[in-house]
């Protein structure tokens, strides 16, 4: 757990009974969601919280056992937002915190019974967020998506951040990944796809460096990932491509049990994905793999100098600007911009984490 200094601004306001957290999607902007509810918690210890969320998401986040979800299935949403109308009606919420912008999650902010209704300032309230809410948090400029949520806390007059998750692990889940991982010995956990097929890199490349981790430090390399056609794929291409077969876990776990799987590894190898998140949240470093998407924005929050950064250089090549010219939310997903990425200095980041001093944390 860590504490980021107060920010100034006013003082506390009476603590709130009920809150209600919107926010549906995806599973790495759920992760960054936990801090804001932990800065929540300790400030108002006896809130209660109910975080309206996507389907898949809940299936993660029901780990956090004090807090009730709605889960809404987003592929049948007309159905299930009649649903959740019936489900909030008798309700009332002291507040509801809108920290997902899009129709849809505009759509379930209307329907909440809040007295305060916080979203985005008004140049990151898109689709029509500001005609939902009643309260704006701070503008800001360029930051971080979790420093973001922070700021719905600061809404209601809360300055500390607390950066905690303290996401408890199922036992059936800790004993999974101690089946995968049953010693101490050094272990490259690699998710090598997004849910954005442009972000993936060449899966030769993941093999260049995953044989590089087996051979100069003598590590267990283990592939993870969904069920999914591509990851399957993925995994496969890697494997052939490595002289030493790694264990192959894709397809083969629940999010729990990934969960527990990345508490158990050493170090993450993925591109901007949601393990890279969900490893932030059980205070495992990420070898994050950057160049349609900027870390400074959306990066594993605790491992953003472990980060190989091509961003800036897929602006200039891609889109013939400077980072610093194009919106901030942009992302940059072209036909080959991973590949501006190579394996030689991923490589090279490895070496760095692996000759870190282990005590100085990460």
């Amino acid at each position: 757990m860590a504490v980021i200094a107060e920010q100034p601004g006013a003082g506390a306001v009476a603590p709130l009974q009920h809150i209600c957290l919107i926010r549906l999607s995806a599973i790495g902007d759920t992760c960054h969601a936990v801090p804001l509810i932990r800065t929540l918690q300790h400030a108002w210890p006896g809130v209660r919280i109910t975080w309206i969320i996507g389907r898949v998401e809940a299936k993660l986040m029901s780990l956090l056992p004090e807090i009730e979800f709605l889960p809404l299935d987003k592929r049948r949403f007309v159905p299930e937002l009649l649903r959740l109308r019936r489900m909030l009606a008798g309700r009332r919420f002291d507040a509801a915190l809108a920290i997902h912008v899009s129709f849809r999650a505009n759509l379930v902010c209307a329907l909440v019974p809040a007295r305060i209704k916080v979203g985005f300032d008004r140049a990151r309230s898109r689709d029509g967020q500001w005609l939902v809410t009643n309260r704006r948090i701070a503008v800001r400029r360029r930051e971080h998506v979790l420093d973001s949520f922070w700021g719905f806390a600061e809404a209601l007059g809360i300055h500390e951040r607390r950066l905690e998750w303290n996401v408890p692990l199922p036992v059936d889940a800790v004993a999974y990944a101690q089946r995968v991982i049953p010693d101490g010995q050094p272990t490259l956990l690699i998710s090598p796809c997004s849910s954005h097929s442009l972000r993936n890199w060449r899966p030769e490349f993941y093999a260049q460096v995953a044989g590089h981790a087996q051979h100069r430090w003598g590590m267990r390399v283990v592939l993870c990932g969904g069920p999914s056609a591509i990851e399957r794929e993925m995994g496969d291409r890697i494997i052939a491509e490595m002289p030493q077969t790694p264990i192959d876990q894709i397809g083969r776990d629940t999010l729990p049990q990934m969960l527990a799987l990345l508490s158990a590894a050493t170090v993450l190898l993925t591109p901007d994905s949601g393990p890279a998140h969900m490893a932030t949240m059980v205070n495992t470093p990420v070898i994050g793999l950057y160049a349609p998407t900027n870390p400074a924005r959306s990066g594993p929050y605790r491992s953003l100098r472990w980060c190989v950064n091509r961003f800036p250089d897929a602006a200039r090549q891609f889109m013939g600007k400077e980072p610093e010219e194009l919106p901030w939310w942009v992302k940059i997903e072209k036909p080959g911009v991973m590949d501006l990425i190579r394996p030689g200095e991923v490589i090279q980041r490895l070496d760095e984490f692996m000759q870190r001093d282990p005590t100085a944390g990460y």
